[in-house]
């Protein structure tokens, strides 16, 4: 980058959690904001995939570390924290983004899988936002800068989806959630968005996407083809970014080839 673009969007000296970021989506992000100059923490349950998307980062330059987390339980996210401040002295930036999804037919959703999509979607995002938001909002007040959370939602927040009742109506409470804590945070010095993907073929939609599911889609994607998940990553070092995003804060931004702007 030229020294304009390294101002508005570099991260170096900033250390970022990505809280699922052993998966498909998340690991890009991850890479993505190693990539801007940020010490990354890798933050998942798969220890294997986390050490490989750790081994991605540093092949490009990047630095970063491991830590196991389960992201619904507010002792291991703690520890996550514990872990991040052990290493590197503050966290500036969090990303939310473990996620899981459930096709089950409406009538047959058993309430186990309603509360393992509720509690990986919207109630991690809830503690994440809890403890790294203390931790930001407190650094702000000892004069230390604040920080910038970025949660992930989904295109279905705005239109509901067939087939994932439960993850759509968790995403919606995502992008709802965002907003109000984005309110709570702002005088505290921390910006809180969310950053809402199209159709990114990832592990927790592989199931559902049929030919016949497939064809629906592109005939309502303007652009005609799925995302790739590289395509998330620069709308996400804009909303980290402490210069380019400084002035964002409870927006939601949606990355799905014009998905949610079809009407006919």
């Amino acid at each position: 980058m030229n020294d304009f673009l390294t101002h508005l969007y570099g991260l170096s000296g900033k250390t970022a959690v990505v809280v699922g970021g052993t998966g498909v989506l998340g690991g890009a992000l991850a890479e993505g904001l190693a990539r801007a100059g940020a010490f990354v923490v890798v933050a998942g349950r798969g220890a294997d995939r986390g050490e490989a998307r750790l081994d991605a980062i540093r092949s490009a330059g990047g630095e970063g570390a491991f830590v196991s987390v389960d992201a619904t339980d507010r002792a291991s996210v703690q520890s996550l924290l514990s872990a991040t401040i052990h290493a590197r002295g503050r966290a500036d930036i969090l990303v939310n983004c473990a996620g899981v999804n459930s096709s089950v037919p409406y009538f047959e959703i058993p309430d186990d899988d309603y509360d393992r999509v509720l509690d990986t979607n919207l109630k991690s995002t809830h503690i994440g936002c809890q403890i790294f938001g203390g931790h930001m909002a407190a650094n702000f007040e000892a004069g230390k800068g604040g920080g910038a959370i970025l949660n992930i939602g989904s295109a279905s927040a705005d239109k509901p989806l067939s087939k994932v009742f439960i993850y759509s109506a968790s995403k919606a409470a995502v992008v709802n959630y965002t907003k109000n804590v984005a309110r709570e945070l702002a005088p505290k010095g921390v910006r809180v968005n969310v950053l809402c993907p199209g159709f990114f073929p990832a592990e927790q939609n592989r199931k559902i996407l049929s030919p016949e599911r497939t064809a629906t889609i592109m005939g309502k994607t303007p652009m005609g083809r799925f995302g790739t998940p590289d395509e998330l990553v620069g709308a996400a070092i804009l909303l980290c970014a402490p210069v380019a995003g400084s002035f964002i804060t409870g927006a939601e931004v949606y990355v799905d080839g014009g998905f949610t702007g079809m009407s006919i």
